[in-house]
């Protein structure tokens, strides 16, 4: 005769909504696994071995006499499973009902929470130099912007290289929904007598009735600082300035993310850091100003590095045309370096309020977007298009990838099943070369559930998918 052997002391506890905490357990014996204290072993399967309807926990007595339950109780949770034992019994019997059918064929079902993680793809998109910026484009084909070659690469997603184009000074990208490139470099210029370097933002057409894509690339404008707002001689200070970031609206107006050394309110075109909104044909239509109960802050943007909007691919009648965007600011004394912006169209006219986010509350997430200091100097941000609502953000200072839900939660809703509602921590990093550690991750995008980091200490595209988006 065969018999089934368990393990040590189980904490068997009935979770109906009328049991009561601690008259409702009861202590079984039986013997074969090692316990710990309250430490989720399994759920028994009803078809296999004889299920009761509850969760069976390992538990370890605090108290040399155990738990001390009621006689009540007790009888019924004793009947109950002097029932499931014989039963149990009687089926390692060989005979006793007739020959005893194999079951090593069955898995045994495990009921843990799922691991929820992102996870590296392979093969790495490696031999570069230095790559400071990746988008997914309304094309879906991936661009790579390589300051270390000052070029733009373009990839299928397989990773198949399909061209290249070189814009001096690159330093960000991005597609509009008509498939032109808008690259962010600078350009050589004499004025004057006088030699210049001055930040610009080159239009590229991608020849889209012909032999499409970067191979056969033509600039059909540049957008030159200080130009754009103002005519004269551009001056030191001009020269000073950068574009850090570019971001697409659904609309195909785009928003600039510039940073320069002077930051007055009162100086024409308003303060060097800033966020400025340029219209779909490239003219220049205003700065950002934040609106707060107590008025206009004509200055909000210190240090802005990286700028996204929600009009993100796949192409969809569903993209965003409104204006709401998320940045990143290097400004050490800054305390929330990532933020969320909201536009606001009414009849009296436009305005943008920051989005007010929550944090603190530990039962629904351990971290938060607007956590002070949570970041140290943010370099890009992007949102997921896919209708995760989903928000990354790399910091090049802690070699990390951070991964927010719409809230503002850090972290990924829990899998179906999972014990808890609350968001699982996704985020990860640390300096090094393996496929989930980053030196300098400088930007990030995202495309059909995978997640694109531009490691350019390393040289290298990494790609990442969250385990519970294999299918």
């Amino acid at each position: 005769m065969k018999h089934t052997h368990f393990a040590t002391e189980f904490f068997y506890k009935n979770e109906s909504e009328d049991s009561h905490p601690v008259r409702d357990e009861i202590l079984v014996e039986i013997h074969g696994f090692l316990s710990s204290p309250r430490q989720n072993l399994r759920r028994y399967d009803a078809k296999s071995d004889g299920n009761l309807g509850d969760e069976i926990f390992c538990y370890q007595h605090s108290t040399p006499n155990g738990v001390f339950l009621s006689r009540e109780i007790f009888y019924r949770k004793a009947l109950h499973f002097a029932i499931l034992f014989l039963t149990l019994f009687m089926w390692g019997c060989e005979g006793f009902w007739g020959k005893k059918t194999p079951t090593d064929f069955l898995d045994e079902p495990v009921f843990d929470d799922r691991t929820v993680a992102y996870v590296p793809i392979q093969p790495v998109w490696d031999g570069l130099a230095y790559p400071i910026d990746v988008i997914a484009g309304w094309d879906e084909l991936i661009y790579v912007a390589d300051q270390g070659t000052e070029e733009i690469i373009s990839f299928d997603q397989a990773g198949n290289e399909l061209g290249r184009f070189t814009i001096p000074g690159l330093r960000a990208i991005a597609q509009d929904r008509r498939l032109d490139i808008l690259a962010l470099g600078t350009i050589d210029t004499t004025i004057s007598n006088t030699e210049f370097t001055l930040p610009t933002i080159y239009r590229l057409n991608l020849d889209k009735t012909g032999n499409y894509g970067l191979k056969s690339a033509r600039i059909t404008k540049k957008i030159i600082h200080p130009f754009y707002f103002k005519s004269g001689t551009p001056t030191v200070s001009d020269e000073a300035v950068s574009f850090n970031g570019i971001a697409m609206i659904g609309n195909n107006r785009y928003y600039i993310a510039r940073n320069g050394p002077s930051n007055s309110i009162f100086q024409f075109g308003g303060p060097d850091d800033a966020v400025l909104l340029f219209r779909d044909n490239d003219e220049f239509e205003t700065p950002v100003f934040i609106s707060t109960n107590l008025g206009l802050i004509r200055d909000y943007f210190k240090k802005p590095q990286g700028i996204a909007t929600r009009a993100q691919p796949p192409q969809s009648p569903a993209v965003s045309t409104r204006g709401d965007f998320a940045f990143t600011s290097i400004l050490e004394s800054n305390v929330l370096k990532v933020q969320q912006v909201q536009f606001i169209e009414t009849d009296f006219g436009i305005s943008y309020v920051v989005e007010n986010l929550p944090a603190g509350d530990t039962s629904k997430a351990d971290r938060f977007l607007y956590e002070p200091n949570r970041f140290s100097a943010p370099a890009d941000v992007t949102f997921s298009g896919d209708g995760t609502n989903y928000l990354f953000v790399v910091d090049p200072a802690k070699d990390s990838l951070f991964q927010f839900n719409s809230a503002g939660y850090e972290g990924v809703n829990p899998p179906a099943g999972a014990s808890s509602s609350k968001v699982i921590l996704a985020s990860f990093g640390g300096t090094g070369a393996s496929l989930t550690q980053f030196r300098e991750p400088r930007a990030v995008a995202y495309l059909d559930k995978i997640v694109y980091v531009a490691d350019a200490g390393n040289g290298r595209i990494l790609r990442f998918k969250l385990t519970t988006d294999f299918e």
